[in-house]
């Protein structure tokens, strides 16, 4: 996408996080692989570690409560709904060491070589470039320094698995997780933006969802699409819009067992080395 969509990509997205502000919290998988992605980096006590997509700063809080008093975490986020929650749990824990703050994960504010980590929990995915985002973080990063982010299975997320494959019959193309959907994949952005000794570790993960619940998850052109802009359906037409929903509730009826539908959710927790 050229400058000005990526503008306008980054405030639908912004407004659309911003909404889930207040209830992001409820979601205990988020803040269960937070905190895996922190202890998995092994981070010292002293570090200097940016947030980068903080949220309502799942990330940001539980690394730095394995900080000492030398350590600090600056979260940063586009939406201004997540910031809010996360500066109220703020002043609520009254944690020293953490501030929060507007950013652009994609065009950092902080001089070369300011922090020994960088996080990017479950935002990678919404990057513009994901080559180029990598490439810009580790300019930040110290000598030694490390990148850590979750990325998703090209089989995660059933109901974008599923929308996926419909929409590819109609000439759309709609890539959710493809980008980082295996582990080479992951090792080769890490390569490709300098990065070495990379690390990245898979957890098997997932639920049953109701068939309901499968059924009313198709794409919408009114949510963001994860690094792509204009949104794939922006060009469909009514009627095959029509045709691929018909489609993907077929398909997600197949799916359908005594315990519901199937919902994997393995993740990725990738580690790169400056």
């Amino acid at each position: 996408m050229n400058a000005e969509q990526a503008q306008a990509y980054k405030m639908e997205l912004a407004e659309y996080y911003s909404k889930r502000g207040k209830s992001y919290d409820d979601s205990a998988w988020h803040d269960r692989i937070a905190r895996t992605l922190v202890d998995y980096a092994n981070i010292t006590s002293d570090a200097q570690i940016l947030d980068i997509g903080t949220g309502t700063g799942m990330v940001a809080f539980y690394a730095a409560s394995r900080l000492g008093p030398r350590g600090s975490v600056i979260g940063i986020d586009i939406s201004e709904g997540m910031l809010e929650t996360a500066q109220s749990k703020l002043h609520s824990a009254q944690t020293p060491n953490v501030r929060f703050e507007p950013g652009d994960g994609e065009d950092l504010g902080y001089a070369s070589g300011s922090f020994d980590f960088i996080f990017c929990g479950s935002a990678f995915i919404w990057m513009t470039d994901l080559h180029a985002a990598l490439a810009h973080w580790r300019s930040r990063l110290k000598p030694k320094g490390k990148v850590g982010f979750h990325a998703f299975s090209e089989s995660a997320f059933v109901t974008g698995v599923v929308a996926q494959s419909v929409l590819q019959k109609y000439g759309v193309t709609y890539l959710m997780s493809q980008p980082t959907g295996t582990v080479d994949k992951c090792r080769r952005l890490l390569e490709q933006a300098g990065f070495t000794n990379s690390d990245i570790k898979v957890e098997r993960d997932g639920s049953y969802i109701s068939l309901e619940e499968a059924r009313n998850a198709w794409v919408s052109a009114a949510q963001p699409a994860p690094g792509q802009y204009p949104h794939p359906l922006a060009g469909v037409t009514p009627e095959n819009l029509a045709r691929a929903r018909a489609d993907y509730e077929h398909e997600i009826e197949k799916l359908n067992t005594q315990k519901e539908v199937w919902n994997d959710m393995t993740t990725f927790y990738v580690f790169g080395e400056k």
